[in-house]
């Protein structure tokens, strides 16, 4: 499923000559199905046109749990059961370097999330006028419902300092990611 990226209103500025998308599947081996494990979810994050004028870190040489992702480029993932208060957030930064939490409700009761295996793939892959930040997420780091309600986000730090906001959606007047209007896409979970 590839799923369009709009950016924030108040932002639109930084993003012109830019456009982005995000490419989501389950991916399940046959071995993995007969282990009892879950796959992971796949996430392409594309950008598409100026992107020599974004600020990308540099490749971490070991890959690991970092918080403040989202103070400089990265994307992310909010994942919620349809009906409950409780989420988590996912952040991926092109450096490879991840983070993840988990809320009681919106904004509050925050903490770091852990899961029993492994931890995110993340690979940059960069051509003339693309990026692409490509995860793998084990399926096993979502929460385990039938249907779970995803909110894909980007954030975007520009050479010049300033910042592009991009989602699905954007419910409120400033950006506001945890926003529960924002989770717009469904997605079939586990039973």
């Amino acid at each position: 499923m590839r799923l369009p990226l709009v950016p924030h209103p108040a932002s639109a500025v930084h993003a012109r000559g830019l456009c982005a998308a995000v490419e989501l599947q389950r991916r399940v081996s046959a071995a993995e199905l007969e282990a009892g494990g879950g796959g992971v979810l796949a996430l392409v994050y594309r950008f598409e046109g100026e992107v020599e004028r974004v600020r990308l870190p540099l490749a971490a040489a070991s890959p690991e749990r970092h918080d403040g992702l989202w103070r400089h480029s990265c994307a992310e993932l909010f994942v919620a059961e349809p009906d409950a208060r409780d989420y988590r957030e996912f952040n991926f930064a092109p450096s490879g370097h991840w983070a993840a939490y988990a809320f009681t409700d919106y904004r509050a009761g925050m903490h770091p999330h852990a899961w029993a295996v492994g931890a995110p793939q993340i690979a940059l892959h960069h051509e003339p006028g693309a990026l692409e930040l490509r995860v793998q997420l084990p399926w096993e780091a979502l929460p385990q419902a039938p249907r779970l309600r995803l909110g894909l986000t980007a954030v975007l730090e520009m050479l010049d300092g300033s910042f592009g906001f991009w989602a699905l959606r954007h419910p409120q007047e400033r950006p506001d990611f945890h926003h529960r209007d924002g989770f717009a896409v469904e997605l079939e979970g586990s039973a």
